[in-house]
């Protein structure tokens, strides 16, 4: 690793650029070398480096997973796995953040969202946490929101995060889960402890920046027994003429009686490969709810999964893609019933336009010991023209006569008399279009907080430009 400084010139996807200063990189591609030049700069307990290192072994042995989209234009070769911008840490208030680095998260409105007093704020530019914020009422309850390298520094939250790390999502689940383990960098580690209930969201922004540029958060959520919490993520990138990875991990375990709300709006480039695995862990009358929004990228490969271990534990997913030109969005859910009287419910919601593919892949598997299980799987696609794809693709799994699962599947384009009844109340062809394109998401714009919820219409609006005609 170089710990000389280096300048990279940044081209965003807004009117303006932004000279970085990286402090540490590495070179690209990945070996044994790249991979315990990380660890050391995150100063990891020797346990982490070797996982780490195992991680390695079990990725170069993987092969490229069969069924996915095409990845033939992702060279791993040429992906930068570390990236740590100078004066990047763990800044307790926003003047300790380095100027270009705010710069670009003014735009992104973090701190708007201080001066709106959220209970926090967390943001990460490439490899490393640049800034986080606690209410001090939040910590005199002893919750814990620290970025997942400083919090393996701390031997007490080590130990915490040694017991729950890998064990959602395990590091032989796949190839790109082998190399995240391998190469992974910061994120977000957040402790609720028991009884805890946090009633304003929670929130933390990912900023991928450097061309050709791999991005590896790793998100730990814990959730004690009675606790409530909602946390969001935020994340985007600059475009670019070379491919970069995304490939960010979430793990997150529900307590019994817990209430777990993970929201995610997810703009990358169409540069961008994201490659993300969501998975959680839900107890006894465990309550977990995902909601996400998705585009941009060129290909997206993106399944929340929940595991309902015990009675009566229920998981929520409600999510919207959307496949622009030249994208790939291949998304949905993963819902696995293993005890009595569990339920799930899967929202879908998919647009499609210039000719370009959404798909929903989803699996539900009720095994036999989840008697009495409920299972409503509802997927509704949205195409914008006549060249676009919408496919369905559910894998339903139903180990005992007890349980009930009902799917259903619809595929549409917006109605010439819709559009002809509102263009005769004189709103024009493109915003009668809107309206109707808003409609079809309402399920999920009502279930973010305003302020997100007024951002993804922004992207909608942008995405649909050029829908008519």
């Amino acid at each position: 690793m170089s710990t000389k400084s280096q300048t990279i010139n940044i081209e965003g996807s807004w009117d303006y650029s932004d000279e970085i200063i990286y402090s540490e990189t590495v070179e690209p591609g990945i070996n044994e070398k790249v991979v315990r030049q990380i660890s050391l700069s995150n100063k990891e307990p020797e346990w982490m480096l070797e996982l780490r290192l195992k991680a390695l072994a079990l990725y170069e042995k993987r092969e490229m997973p069969k069924w996915w989209p095409n990845l033939d234009k992702l060279d791993l070769d040429k992906i930068y796995y570390f990236a740590k911008p100078e004066g990047a840490g763990n800044n307790k208030t926003w003047e300790e953040v380095p100027e270009n680095i705010k710069a670009t998260f003014d735009k992104l409105g973090i701190p708007e969202a201080e001066k709106k007093a959220l209970a926090w704020v967390g943001a990460q530019y490439d490899s490393e946490t640049v800034y986080h914020s606690l209410k001090q009422e939040l910590t005199d309850q002893w919750v814990i929101f620290d970025d997942m390298s400083q919090a393996l520094q701390n031997p007490e939250r080590a130990e915490l995060i040694k017991k729950y790390f890998a064990k959602s999502i395990p590091l032989n689940d796949h190839k790109f889960s082998a190399l995240h383990y391998a190469v992974w960098s910061w994120g977000t580690f957040l402790y609720i402890p028991k009884g805890v209930k946090i009633s304003e969201p929670l929130q933390s922004y990912f900023r991928m920046n450097v061309k050709a540029g791999g991005q590896f958060e790793h998100t730990m959520i814990i959730v004690e027994d009675e606790a409530e919490a909602h946390y969001i993520e935020w994340c985007s990138a600059p475009k670019y003429d070379e491919s970069s990875l995304h490939a960010g991990w979430v793990e997150i375990f529900v307590g019994k009686n817990a209430k777990m709300r993970y929201s995610s709006v997810e703009n990358w480039s169409l540069d961008t490969f994201n490659l993300n695995t969501k998975r959680a862990i839900v107890q006894e009358s465990g309550v977990i709810e995902w909601v996400w929004g998705n585009m941009g990228s060129n290909t997206t490969m993106l399944y929340p999964c929940s595991v309902l271990v015990w009675d009566n534990s229920k998981a929520d997913h409600l999510g919207l893609a959307f496949a622009n030109q030249w994208q790939n969005q291949d998304t949905w859910a993963k819902v696995i019933h293993i005890w009595k009287n569990s339920s799930s419910n899967i929202v879908s919601k998919s647009i499609s336009k210039a000719g370009w593919i959404s798909t929903y892949r989803g699996l539900v598997d009720i095994k036999p010991g989840a008697i009495g299980s409920v299972s409503k799987i509802e997927c509704d696609a949205l195409l914008l023209d006549n060249k676009s794809v919408s496919d369905t693709i559910p894998d339903i799994r139903v180990g005992n006569a007890d349980s009930i699962v009902a799917h259903e599947a619809s595929a549409w384009k917006i109605n010439e008399e819709d559009l002809f009844y509102l263009m005769s109340r004189g709103i024009s062809e493109e915003e009668a279009q809107a309206m109707i394109v808003n409609g079809f998401l309402s399920p999920i714009m009502k279930e973010l907080p305003l302020e997100y919820a007024s951002e993804m219409n922004v992207l909608i609006s942008m995405e649909m430009e050029g829908s008519i005609g």
